[in-house]
């Protein structure tokens, strides 16, 4: 791991940056990527290239009649199981060409021997884009972590943006005061909605920091121009998100399990665990009514998790 210590200018004097300086420019990294994530998610109709969650609820058992008596709880249908699919979740990995290291394009170290000499762009992973990564990647949601995902149960979240006003999934139970003996025979499904979940992407700080010197064509060492560095660092870390090939790419995943962080509010899916309501409803001497309805406490059949790792 070569991990540099870069030049800065220090009053007109050649000086090392502090450890601090250091990570102010791994925060920089990290808020540059916000801007413009290579590895991004966005919410779709349906279709979405991240794993299928599903929701589940009761629906009543189908109506029976009868002429002369009513029919008995034996024979009447059960409450039955209604799962609804949920794929809204679409993962889009951008294609970066990041400018070229010409062997002078970062900053500037002394070496071991003393020497003053440019990073590679090795040394550039190993001390600002990795520790950048894994920033983005841990399983918090502050400005750390800026242009990566969370989930929240409402569209508007503290220092993060919604990416869709469409839930990415509703967790719904049969809604047991809808269905009434009077009005049999009922619809056999009518849910209601318990708890919606929405994408947020979360919001970025453009921190301070101080621009290292680099070695310019003249082989003399000069500072850098902010926009110059951080144009650098966008590129880069944008890169490293979406094409690593050494255990620093950027992948989502959703389900009940996986390797990863998870982010945000866990998804739950509920439904109520009742065997059936019997009811009956006499119309007429000729109209004898039955049905089962949805009862129960609501029990949890799933818990999904939106998970962020690097691979």
């Amino acid at each position: 791991m070569a991990v540099r210590t870069p030049l800065k200018n220090d009053s007109g004097n050649v000086k090392q940056m502090t450890s601090a300086e250091v990570t102010d420019i791994v925060y920089q990294t990290v808020y540059q990527y916000s801007l413009n994530p290579s590895v991004a998610l966005s919410v779709v109709g349906s279709g979405g290239n991240l794993d299928t969650i599903s929701d589940t609820r009761l629906q009543a058992g189908a109506g029976s009649t009868s002429a002369s008596a009513f029919p008995s709880e034996a024979t009447t249908a059960e409450p039955s199981t209604v799962t609804v699919n949920y794929d809204r979740l679409e993962q889009t990995i951008a294609s970066i060409s990041p400018t070229t290291d010409t062997g002078k394009i970062w900053p500037a170290y002394y070496t071991s021997a003393g020497h003053i000499q440019a990073m590679t762009i090795t040394d550039v992973r190993d001390t600002f884009l990795h520790p950048a990564i894994d920033l983005l990647v841990s399983g918090s949601t502050t400005t750390q972590q800026a242009g990566t995902y969370t989930i929240a149960t409402s569209t508007s979240l503290a220092g993060a943006t919604n990416v869709s006003g469409t839930p990415i999934y509703v967790d719904t139970r049969a809604d047991t005061s809808a269905y009434t003996s009077g009005g049999m025979i009922e619809t056999l499904d009518q849910p209601t909605t318990i708890t919606s979940y929405y994408l947020h992407s979360i919001d970025g700080s453009n921190t301070s920091f101080v621009n290292p010197f680099f070695i310019n064509s003249s082989n003399h060492l000069q500072e850098y121009v902010s926009a110059t560095f951080q144009s650098l660092l966008s590129e880069w870390i944008r890169h490293t998100a979406a094409s690593s090939t050494d255990g620093y790419k950027i992948t989502y995943s959703i389900g009940t399990s996986g390797s990863g962080n998870t982010r945000g509010t866990a998804i739950v899916d509920t439904k109520l665990n009742g065997s059936g309501n019997y009811q009956t409803r006499f119309v007429d001497a000729n109209d004898y009514r039955a049905q089962e309805f949805p009862d129960g406490s609501p029990t949890t059949i799933n818990t999904y998790n939106l998970r962020i790792n690097k691979s």
